[in-house]
């Protein structure tokens, strides 16, 4: 039989550091003939430079390929390798075990069928083991097997293989998984591995290798209801216009009713194209592209669904998270989310709970640091096309990004959409934003003030609004200290609070931009990714930012309610520019540098550019 031929099986080596999960999958390729004379000699070789185990063959070296982990003789990052036998081809992810690379080992097991569990049986279940068959269990992977290696080191005793499985399956038992099998062996010996071992005549089971040509491949993906989220429009010419993408469920005729979302619109698939040529029919797991009956709007991050079947639509959901950054979650602030192809800004509120994956409780936090899972509430910006995790991981699964850094900081598996979300809808109202800001002769605006306490931004916007109303404009001051005494008077100073405040005035603003008003804001809002968040609420054009620049040095003195001085004195905490930083404009739309401008010509200055903007 072919390999293309065989049914394919993708799982994942994990557990806790130094179990063995690199020498087992070296001796599952060497056992089953999959490297080459010319690999195998490079390996003696590299065996006798930098090996471990003396004058045999270093079988981790065939998945350790990066230096640091050849010198450190540990997994970073996440090594594929690809393997066959008579009955089925495999890939399997060699997963790193240190708690510092947790993100890496939930990329390998993002698109696993199953889950080797490698146990080293002189140290039994440690925390690292529980985390590792936690974060299984949390992005579906749905089988595993439990793998108690080293037993050549513990004289190969019964007593401890059974003592391991047992304390695991109470563990497995509480956190809802199924062990599919566990098996007693040493990678580093071949026992059990693929051939039965003498040294074990206690244990009948099968193989480590039987076990996996036996396992479920995930091939029910394809009696799923269909699925495909758009990647590109294929439009080589006038004549052709097709979806590409990749099916992440079910299957698809030619001639079958499909839905758009989130249009909701309906139509036919008339082709299903491939580079080899057109498709009867397309299964989950294939790219295509689909050719539809009617000319519909549909782009990139849209889903083609099953017309009697389509996924949900929110923006309101619970969601499990995994926070992968060494920078705390900040709760309220916008990150990028990208689920499929789809992308968009979410927010993301207090974590209803972390879970201790030692005790499987779950505590309460305000935050999540470096590794933690927790379940917290996350709203977007717009609809989202998705479905449950546990139904659909392409559709459920989902990565969270920092605007700011582009560094991916957590990722996450949807549980469902809010009732809220889906029983609360945009009521269209018949008299525009343009027309309210037509009827006023004026172009809606928000100008909004940004700089250090004390450096002069309520002066020189409340002359702004001023002149404004001089001439004719209708206009509002929003103060960030006025604003606390109403609106925000249950917000602190801390980081979580400080966004929270620039999202509510931003929104208060967008609503009277909607009134057709010039919003003049002035607060320090001294985080960059907030302001660029209420710059995102607001139609091109729009938002316009206004920098008050003025040394710290120079806002220090001025001092005019004596903050800076009980900052120093350690009677404020969190104040921007002594003990919380302050994040300056890259390109703000006007800057005011009030060393060499004075206020009333810093204000004549931004009125020349309202009027010029129209």
């Amino acid at each position: 039989m072919a390999a293309n031929d065989r049914a394919l099986l993708r799982f994942i080596t994990c557990g806790s550091v130094d179990d063995g999960k690199s020498t087992l999958i070296g001796r599952l390729l060497h056992d089953s003939g999959m490297i080459p004379d010319d690999q195998l000699a490079a390996l003696a070789a590299d065996s006798r430079r930098i090996g471990t185990q003396g004058a045999d063959l270093d079988l981790a070296l065939l998945v350790d390929g990066l230096a640091a982990e050849r010198e450190q003789g540990i997994t970073i990052d996440v090594a594929y390798r690809f393997f066959h036998t008579a009955v089925r081809s495999f890939i399997v992810a060699d997963c790193p075990g240190h708690e510092h690379y947790t993100r890496n080992m939930i990329t390998g097991a993002s698109t696993a069928d199953l889950a080797v569990l490698i146990v080293d049986a002189r140290n039994g279940l440690l925390a690292q083991t529980r985390r590792h068959a936690v974060l299984c269990h949390l992005v579906g992977v749905r089988q595993m097997v439990l793998a108690v290696n080293k037993m050549d080191l513990v004289g190969h005793a019964q007593a401890v293989f059974d003592e391991i499985v047992e304390d695991f399956q109470d563990f497995a038992a509480r956190i809802g998984v199924t062990l599919a099998g566990a098996v007693p062996m040493s990678g580093l010996r071949g026992d059990n591995v693929c051939v039965s071992s003498a040294n074990m005549p206690w244990y009948s089971g099968p193989t480590l290798l039987a076990l996996l040509e036996t396992a479920d491949d995930g091939a029910d993906r394809a009696v799923a209801p269909f699925r495909l989220p758009v990647q590109w429009v294929n439009r080589p010419n006038q004549d052709f216009r097709g979806f590409a993408g990749q099916i992440a469920a079910g299957m698809v005729r030619a001639g079958d009713a499909v839905r758009l979302l989130p249009s909701g619109r309906t139509s036919h698939v008339t082709r299903i194209v491939t580079m080899n040529g057109d498709l009867d029919q397309a299964i989950a797991g294939q790219s295509v592209t689909l050719c539809l009956a009617d000319e519909l709007d549909c782009s990139r991050g849209d889903v083609i669904a099953a017309a009697d079947a389509p996924p949900q639509a929110a923006n309101q959901f619970e969601a499990t998270i995994v926070w992968m950054d060494e920078a705390p979650l900040k709760v309220g602030r916008g990150y990028w989310l990208k689920l499929a192809t789809q992308v968009v800004s979410a927010t993301v509120q207090q974590p209803k709970y972390v879970l201790n994956v030692e005790t499987l409780d779950h505590l309460a936090a305000r935050t999540l640091e470096l590794n933690a899972i927790g379940v917290a509430e996350i709203a977007t910006d717009r609809p989202l096309v998705f479905e449950p995790y546990a139904d659909n991981r392409t559709l459920g699964g989902f990565v969270l990004i920092d605007k700011l850094t582009n560094h991916t900081v957590g990722a996450g598996m949807l549980n469902f959409g809010l009732r809220r979300a889906q029983n609360i809808h945009w009521q269209a109202l018949e008299v525009t934003r343009e027309a309210r800001a037509a009827q006023k002769q004026q172009r809606a605006a928000v100008l909004w003030f940004t700089g250090l306490s004390g450096s002069g931004k309520s002066t020189i916007a409340n002359l702004v609004e001023k002149r404004l109303l001089a001439i004719g404009v209708h206009s509002f001051l929003l103060d960030g200290d006025n604003l606390r005494h109403g609106l925000n008077r249950d917000l602190g100073f801390t980081e979580a609070d400080r966004i929270e405040n620039i999202r509510r005035v931003g929104e208060v603003a967008r609503l009277m931009t909607d009134a057709g008003l010039v919003v003049i804001t002035a607060l320090i809002s001294p985080f960059a990714a907030d302001r660029d968040a209420v710059r995102a609420m607001l139609p091109a054009g729009e938002f316009i930012e206004v920098h008050i620049d003025t040394p710290l040095a120079e806002a220090e003195r001025r001092d005019v309610k004596g903050l800076y001085a009980k900052a120093r004195a350690g009677q404020i905490a969190n104040f921007t520019g002594i003990d919380s930083p302050y994040e300056a404009p890259a390109r703000p739309e006007i800057r005011i540098d009030t060393m060499r401008e004075s206020p009333e010509a810093a204000a004549e200055r931004i009125v020349d550019y309202m009027l010029k903007r129209g």
